[in-house]
């Protein structure tokens, strides 16, 4: 589905990734870990074509996509929910659901505002609700439902429940694992690593710029040393 490889991307002159690899499966959900200012939104950024790239390989579904702009990587299948959410604040809950639906896939049960609705029922509630009234726990619902609203084949999630509540977390999780469960490939980027071991089939950590480990769930929970150094406050 995804495949990075010895990947280097800059902002201006600014060299900020030195050597990232990681891979997705179809079906599969992923990590990015690290402590912040390590690279993992520039990573995200890289992918989606938001940041100057200046070596390896990024491949997604068969398709070279080193370069490629923004509504290309969008138009192949990546749906993005981004870090701080950027909901279109004027907009009500159901305009900004529409505003960038598509199914250029052609799945068979594509994602609708009747699916999405069923997912996040707070989000028909105020369905004619401006945005930017809601709670950040509502937005955070609002964007992934917006991202899902476009059918992709990978969903990224950067930061899925940063300054949430408790119990707007455990929504998102039950929504993620759902997903999971429906087949949808996820690349999440989160600091909840107790969750994220139970959800995720693999895990890439970042230090710098640099993947220093990579490997299953399994393997994760083996090796706490590496998320003390690497993940840990």
């Amino acid at each position: 589905m995804l495949s990075v490889a010895d990947l280097q991307a800059a902002y201006g002159q600014t060299q900020v990734l030195f050597d990232v690899s990681l891979q997705i499966g179809e079906g599969e959900v992923a990590t990015l870990l690290g402590r912040n200012g390590m690279g993992k939104t520039t990573t995200v950024r890289a992918v989606m074509g938001a940041c100057r790239v200046l070596g390896g390989t990024l491949r997604f579904a068969g398709t070279d996509i080193k370069g490629a702009a923004p509504e290309m990587v969008a138009r192949l299948g990546v749906g993005l929910v981004p870090e701080g959410r950027q909901v279109f604040p004027t907009l009500t809950v159901r305009e900004n659901l529409v505003a960038t639906a598509a199914n250029r896939l052609k799945r068979a049960d594509p994602w609708t505002l009747e699916r999405v609705f069923a997912l996040f029922p707070r989000l028909q509630e105020r369905a004619g609700q401006a945005a930017g009234t809601l709670s950040g726990g509502e937005q955070q619902m609002l964007v992934i439902g917006r991202a899902l609203m476009t059918n992709p084949k990978l969903l990224i999630l950067d930061e899925a429940t940063e300054g949430l509540a408790p119990v707007i977390r455990t929504e998102i999780w039950r929504c993620v694992a759902r997903l999971k469960r429906e087949g949808q490939s996820i690349l999440l980027i989160d600091k909840n690593i107790g969750v994220l071991k139970r959800l995720a089939d693999r895990h890439h950590i970042l230090e710098k710029g640099r993947t220093v480990w990579a490997g299953t769930s399994a393997e994760l929970s083996r090796d706490g040393a590496v998320v003390d150094r690497y993940v840990g406050l």
